[in-house]
């Protein structure tokens, strides 16, 4: 089972402050170690060869009969007992261990017998001096981290706030903004260096460019159809209503009526998508409202008014909304079929199949069918369309025992 994380361990910014922690610390601890290592084995060298030269002085003169000089002796009190058992084996050796209360380099080699003979020297210079030295070393590498530190967030902060303003046009424009771009100043100055997050700054604004401008083809020529449909239908339905009685002059009558208001839907939904549409607010009881719709739509639509409320919404956008929806259950569904009022929820449910899953997950699209079936025309494209401009938030969803569901949130 992989651990989660929390989440802001997922930052960019702390990632990189993370690793330039690392390697900063990383790289001062290999220089601290090499000075330290090269300081201290200087220092002890030098140590040692002043006390191996007092060792052989002392050795001449144990040889030769003379008094030894202060800090020479044999078998003196405080000699290391390892370095002690190497003279008497016959070897001389040199060892730092505290006498005294002081560090101290001892040198010891063979006299007579088995004893040895020693001397003493003070060693308590170089170990403040190398005592001193990892202080120093320590307090550089915390100043040269907190200082690269400092230098990397800047640095990483600047990207990252162009990345973060590059995610929120992005957001914007997946929204229904097409008009937000990220106009990043590196991409409209050539003679300044491109970086990555300026590239993808352009091709995020080029891409948004391109759909506006395809969606606005599409809205023009939508708009473009509709009107120039009207026209002929309306001549054509003065025509059908000049036939004879009859069975065929009631299909031509039945399907002028379905052209004409498919056209009335293309219109509607051409006006949507120019986004200048206006609330007419009135103060609206639901509930009534609700009644009032089914009334008109001459369906068998059960109604029931859980909790009614009065809402400040455009009244003839929220009649077309529900009609839209309970239209659809009838059309597109089985019996039967509900409409109930929670408050400022409304839902509306029949007992079909259920919607497609393309459009529970992405929401209604235009003229699509789904497995050879007949689709969902524009009904659901035109209650999404006036539900946003009502300020709502219409939702599509399948009952677990079988049936579709609508649920129109009022704010």
């Amino acid at each position: 089972m992989r651990l989660a994380l929390p989440r802001w361990t997922g930052t960019l910014a702390l990632k990189a402050a993370a690793f330039i922690t690392v390697m900063c610390c990383a790289l001062a601890a290999l220089l601290g170690i090499l000075v330290h290592v090269s300081v201290t084995n200087q220092t002890v060298g030098q140590a040692r060869d002043l006390a191996l030269s007092r060792l052989a002085d002392a050795t001449e003169a144990y040889e030769a009969g003379d008094s030894l000089l202060p800090g020479a002796g044999v078998d003196p009190p405080g000699l290391p007992a390892s370095l002690r058992a190497l003279a008497v084996a016959g070897d001389r050796g040199t060892m730092v261990a505290d006498h005294d209360g002081r560090p101290t380099m001892w040198a010891a080699g063979p006299a007579d017998g088995d004893r040895a003979l020693a001397v003493v020297v003070d060693y308590s210079q170089q170990a403040r001096t190398i005592n001193a030295l990892d202080r120093a070393i320590l307090w550089s590498s915390a100043l040269a981290i907190g200082a690269t530190l400092l230098v990397g967030a800047f640095a990483v902060t600047r990207v990252t706030r162009r990345l973060h303003a590059t995610a929120r046009v992005a957001r914007r424009i997946s929204g229904g903004d097409l008009d937000a771009r990220v106009d990043d100043p590196r991409t409209k100055d050539p003679t300044r260096p491109q970086d990555e997050v300026a590239a993808v700054a352009a091709a995020l604004d080029s891409m948004a460019a391109s759909l506006q401008s395809k969606l606005l083809s599409e809205q023009r020529f939508t708009a473009d159809v509709a009107h120039e449909l009207r026209t002929p239908l309306t001549g054509l339905h003065a025509a059908a209503e000049l036939l004879p009685p009859g069975r065929p002059t009631e299909l031509v009558r039945d399907r002028v009526a379905a052209l004409r208001t498919l056209t009335e839907d293309l219109l509607e939904i051409s006006r949507l998508d120019t986004g200048r549409e206006r609330l007419d607010l009135d103060a609206v009881p639901l509930g009534a409202l609700a009644e009032r719709v089914v009334r008109a739509s001459g369906t068998d639509t059960e109604v029931r008014v859980v909790r009614s409320v009065v809402v400040e919404t455009d009244r003839r956008r929220l009649e077309r909304v529900l009609g839209n929806l309970v239209a659809n259950a009838h059309r597109h569904g089985r019996a039967p079929v509900s409409l109930t009022v929670d408050g400022p929820t409304v839902t509306v449910r029949d007992h079909g199949n259920g919607y497609p899953e393309y459009l529970v997950e992405h929401g209604p699209q235009r003229f699509r069918t789904e497995g050879g079936s007949k689709g969902h025309g524009l009904g659901l494209t035109i209650a999404v369309g006036q539900a946003e401009v009502l300020g709502a938030r219409l939702s599509f969803s399948n009952a677990v025992d079988g049936g579709a569901v609508a649920t129109l949130r009022l704010s």
